[in-house]
C-alpha cells in the first residue's frame, strides 16, 4: 500500500485505452471467422472474455467509478471507429448492427461489473463465481447481440453455433478466472 503522503500517479488511462483497443479489435474480427464442426464461429467471441478480465483488473486495481469510465469510453470509442471506417471504405453505415453490438457490449459490461463488483465487496469472490460471471456476461452479450440482429442470422443452424461458442468460452474463461484470482486488490507503491 502507499505510504502516507505518498501521491499515486492515476495511470488508469492506460487499462481504458487497452480496453478500448481490445473493443476496437473485438469489433474488427467479428467477420472473421474459424470452423469447429463445419460451423463458422467469430474470432471476436474468443477476445470477450478478456474484455471482461480487464474491466475487472480496474475494477480491483482502482475503483468502480474507473471501471465504468472505462466501459463507457470503450464503446463511445468503439462506436465512433467503426462509423469512421464505415464511412472511409464507403459501406452503408448499418445502424442496427451499430446500436446492437453497442448495447450488448455496455449491458454484458455493466452486468459483469455489477456482479463482479458486489463479489468483490461481499465475498471472498470463490473462483467458481466469477468464473460464472464471466460465462452469464458472455451469455447476455450474445443474447443482446441476437435479438438486435435476429433479422441477419441464420436460425437453421444458431442453437449448435451458440453452444458452441458457450463451451469454447467456458474453456477460455477457465484461464481468465485464474489470472483474475491471482490480481491483487488495489495499487501497490515499493
Amino acid at each position: 500500500m502507499a505510504k502516507k503522503g505518498t501521491e499515486l500517479y492515476d495511470d488508469s488511462w492506460m487499462y481504458i485505452l487497452l480496453l478500448t483497443t481490445l473493443a476496437i479489435l473485438t469489433e474488427s474480427l467479428k467477420t472473421y471467422t474459424f470452423k469447429i464442426s463445419g460451423l463458422a464461429i467469430s474470432f471476436a467471441i474468443i477476445l470477450l472474455p478478456f474484455s471482461y478480465l480487464l474491466v475487472n483488473y480496474i475494477t480491483k486495481k482502482y475503483d468502480y467509478k474507473k471501471a465504468v469510465a472505462a466501459i463507457s469510453m470503450s464503446a463511445v470509442i468503439t462506436i465512433c471507429f467503426m462509423a469512421l471506417i464505415s464511412f472511409a471504405l464507403g459501406k452503408d453505415l448499418i445502424l442496427t448492427n451499430l446500436a446492437g453490438e453497442f448495447f450488448a457490449y455496455v449491458i454484458s459490461q455493466f452486468i459483469n461489473l455489477t456482479i463482479y463488483s458486489f463479489l468483490l465487496n461481499n465475498t471472498t469472490s470463490p473462483s467458481i463465481l466469477v468464473f460464472i460471471t464471466y460465462l452469464f456476461s458472455i451469455i447476455i452479450f450474445i443474447m443482446i447481440y441476437t435479438l438486435v440482429n435476429l433479422d441477419k442470422m441464420v436460425l437453421d443452424e444458431y442453437w449448435t453455433k451458440y453452444f458452441v461458442t458457450i463451451v469454447l468460452d467456458s474453456i477460455i474463461c477457465i484461464p481468465v478466472t485464474i489470472i483474475d484470482k491471482n490480481i491483487k486488490r488495489g495499487r501497490d507503491i515499493k
